[in-house]
């Protein structure tokens, strides 16, 4: 049983939460990383290089971008409190905003009007060998799945609990390992829920009904219509994470299980290193440039797309696969969260309360063992809610077997989730997490619409124009942002940021000893990059 169908495992789970003292909910840790399009006055894909005064992209700790040059990703540090992470994103929006002149984050996940695939710059960083890396990971992106689909946005949602809250955890489930292996069984058994559960974020969280139709221009789709400029399907809650959006055909063959570290790295190394065709087609290099750094399944770990990763953070000088080899799991990444177009910061406090309290079930409850037919009926569900979640009496596959309708499936769970909202409202004297979960219920329940509902509603109040109600959305974004200000403290603590990741990045292009060719040939070989990276290569 996974945690929703019978009497026991709400017992398990009060037991498990009964071990959790007030002090260690408050010692929930969570970071956001937020993704954005920078768009011109006409709602075109900026075509700026990244503001010289926003730092180095490469060495910044707050401010990087993603796969496209006018993409800006940023990243909270880690934060024991909700209030406190929501109020560094919005410090860092300020700046951001501030110097990117007339310019504008677009505030919905599918993006804006986009040029022609190839001229959608790849982000640059730089001519250190890391840098250089980072780009043609980005060219090979491109080459496989198209510049388009990797502009697409979301928010990524870090979190983690204290040591003493997972050691309390493993003995009231009687496991008896060292921290670092209890550490990651426990976040295995959290995503193996996770993907269980997940429509349910996709459903109560998607903003994502809708999309402009150069997003989908010269592409295969089963999506419709709406008016000149505009595709949807009517009862779609997040096109992002379905078949237009982060997908991939091959990637879907692949057989990752979460039953073990052991079986996750080993599925991905295989991916690492065998070598696909069409990949091979495109080839490494062409008249002396780079197409992408290899042509195996996947060039680099993240390009496993999921809804949700296992994390350690990595030090200078390490890969992410050998890093949760050697040092287990520290944290997940939740990468399921569509942009909140109504929400300045792209993210509401009350969705941060309901993952708080979502990830704990997920914790908490049992959580057997995957399988590979398991496996497929979570992909169907995924696709089913992403394209249909709003249809009336849609009916999911249990993860033990028969089926349920969505909206009875989740009331179940909001009755698993209620005392651990109560637990956290104690240990925070608020009612912050059971206020969550009422809202998550009234929109099961049809009484609060859904965000992607409220999206299409809104898009048909913009004469069926996706690009209208988005762009309208920007602005009204923009405008908030520049009528709060930027402090002078704020402003001055950025600008030493954005001076400091300028001189380390140059520092890096100094250090260089190897070839690019044999950085790439060694990097691609080796558990450790030769010479220093500076971050994860997301």
């Amino acid at each position: 049983m996974t945690g929703i169908s019978e009497h026991r495992p709400h017992l398990e789970i009060g037991r498990h939460l009964g071990s959790l003292s007030p002090e260690m909910l408050r010692g929930i840790r969570r970071g956001i990383e937020k993704e954005s399009l920078r768009v011109a006055a006409d709602g075109m894909l900026a075509t700026t290089p990244h503001p010289r005064a926003l730092g180095s992209a490469l060495t910044h700790p707050s401010i990087t971008t993603d796969f496209c040059e006018a993409q800006p990703e940023l990243v909270t540090g880690v934060h024991d409190s909700i209030e406190s992470c929501l109020e560094e994103l919005t410090d860092i929006h300020r700046f951001v905003q501030a110097n990117i002149g007339e310019e504008i984050l677009w505030a919905a996940s599918m993006p804006c009007r986009l040029p022609a695939d190839e001229s959608i710059p790849v982000g640059q960083y730089g001519t250190s060998n890391i840098g250089k890396i980072k780009t043609i990971y980005r060219l090979g992106l491109g080459h496989r799945y198209g510049r388009p689909m990797q502009t697409i946005s979301g928010i990524h949602y870090n979190f983690s609990l204290p040591d003493s809250a997972l050691a309390a955890i493993g003995v009231s489930r009687g496991l008896h390992l060292p921290l670092p292996a209890l550490k990651t069984e426990l976040y295995f058994g959290l995503i193996r829920n996770f993907r269980r559960h997940v429509w349910l974020l996709l459903y109560l969280f998607g903003a994502s009904p809708a999309a402009c139709s150069t997003f989908l221009a010269g592409r295969r789709h089963e999506l419709q219509a709406l008016a000149s400029g505009t595709l949807y399907l009517p009862f779609a809650t997040s096109l992002r994470m379905g078949s237009v959006g982060y997908q991939s055909d091959v990637q879907s063959k692949l057989s990752v299980s979460y039953n073990s570290l052991e079986g996750y790295t080993a599925a991905l190394h295989q991916a690492l290193t065998e070598v696909y065709p069409p990949y091979q087609a495109i080839g490494i290099r062409d008249n002396g440039g780079y197409r992408q750094l290899s042509d195996t399944i996947l060039q680099i770990e993240n390009e496993f797309y999921g809804t949700i990763r296992p994390k350690s953070p990595v030090l200078s000088g390490e890969r992410t696969l050998a890093v949760l080899a050697q040092r287990g799991v520290e944290y997940v990444e939740v990468r399921s969260v569509d942009l909140d177009p109504y929400c300045p910061v792209g993210v509401a406090p009350e969705q941060l309360h309901f993952l708080d309290v979502f990830l704990l079930f997920c914790l908490l409850s049992d959580s057997p063992p995957d399988s590979p037919d398991e496996r497929l009926r979570l992909a169907e569900n995924q696709r089913k809610v992403v394209s249909r979640g709003r249809e009336p009496d849609l009916r999911l596959a249990l993860p033990d077997g028969g089926d349920n309708t969505l909206r009875d499936w989740g009331l179940k769970v909001m009755d698993a989730c209620a005392p651990i909202a109560a637990a956290l409202d104690k240990s925070w004297n608020n009612t912050a997490s059971a206020n969550a979960i009422a809202l998550a219920r009234s929109r099961l329940m049809g009484a609060v619409q859904t965000p992607s509902g409220r999206v299409l509603e809104d898009v048909h109040g913009h004469e069926d124009s996706f690009f209208r109600f988005a762009m309208e959305r920007s602005e009204a974004n923009a405008h908030y942002l520049r009528r709060l200000g930027i402090s002078s403290e704020i402003d001055a603590r950025y600008r030493m940021l954005a001076s400091e990741s300028l001189t380390a990045q140059q520092r890096l292009e100094q250090a260089d000893t190897l070839s690019f060719e044999d950085y790439r040939l060694r990097y691609l070989v080796s558990d450790q990059p030769p010479t220093p990276a500076t971050r994860d290569l997301a």
